[in-house]
């Protein structure tokens, strides 16, 4: 059952989070979950398991890149309204 988020509370270091690029990186996800699904379907279940280890690991990694580049930006126009109040 899906549920409507009426509101989300975001950090305000993560405000600059490229949340299409969040989306799509879920999207190759799922469509990896499919083929794993198909590979244990087929027999084939190492390879099943390897795939999703590998890929979990990819998008942990890939994630925690968007979060770090919204933590960058937000800490670079810190520091820029800083300096232009000084």
């Amino acid at each position: 059952m899906s549920r409507k988020v009426k509101s989300v509370r975001v950090p305000e270091e993560l405000s600059a989070l490229d949340l299409s690029g969040l989306i799509a990186e879920c999207e190759k996800y799922l469509r990896d979950l499919e083929s794993a699904t198909l590979l244990k379907q087929q027999g084939d279940k190492e390879a099943a398991e390897a795939l999703l280890r590998a890929r979990q690991l990819d998008l942990g990694r890939k994630i925690g890149m968007k979060v770090w580049e919204a933590r960058k930006t937000y800490g670079a126009a810190r520091l820029s309204r800083l300096e232009d109040e000084e």
